[in-house]
């Protein structure tokens, strides 16, 4: 699943000759976070139930938000759901702007040390062990 990035986007829209031309080539999928976790569990070869016990979320609450009936999640949901599917930074952030909820923002210390564990590809208690030790809320 190679997504362009943003920053790609908008370069191919400023140079475009018109913002119809731009259009014209490009397809503006709606996609859900119910979707995009969906191609993340084939991507990495994940199954689903393991993700769930491993985000420490409750069976039914988990089962919904990959379902999509639990359309917008808490940040923290969503973290959770990050850690057991191991995801980048990036990947992360996509997900929660695809719940409704706000970026990962490393001028935020809680966020910057979110940021660290996903990148160094840490567990879900080592984040929360890390988070403790600064006095910072855990996820979970």
């Amino acid at each position: 699943m190679e997504e362009k990035l943003t920053e790609e986007l908008l370069e191919e829209l400023l140079s475009a000759k018109s913002v119809v031309d731009f259009i014209d080539n490009h397809d503006f999928p709606e996609r859900t976070l119910s979707d995009y976790l969906q191609e993340l569990l084939a991507e990495k070869h994940l199954e689903q139930a393991a993700v769930v016990r491993m985000a420490d979320l409750d069976t039914t609450y988990g089962y919904d938000i990959f379902r999509g009936i639990k359309k917008r999640p808490g940040r923290d949901k969503v973290l959770q759901i990050a850690f057991a599917m191991a995801l980048s930074p990036r990947e992360t952030d996509r997900a929660l702007e695809l719940a409704g909820a706000n970026s990962l923002y490393p001028k935020v210390r809680r966020d910057a040390v979110i940021l660290y564990c996903l990148d160094r590809g840490t567990s879900l208690q080592k984040v929360n062990e890390e988070l403790w030790r600064f006095g910072e809320e855990t996820i979970c």
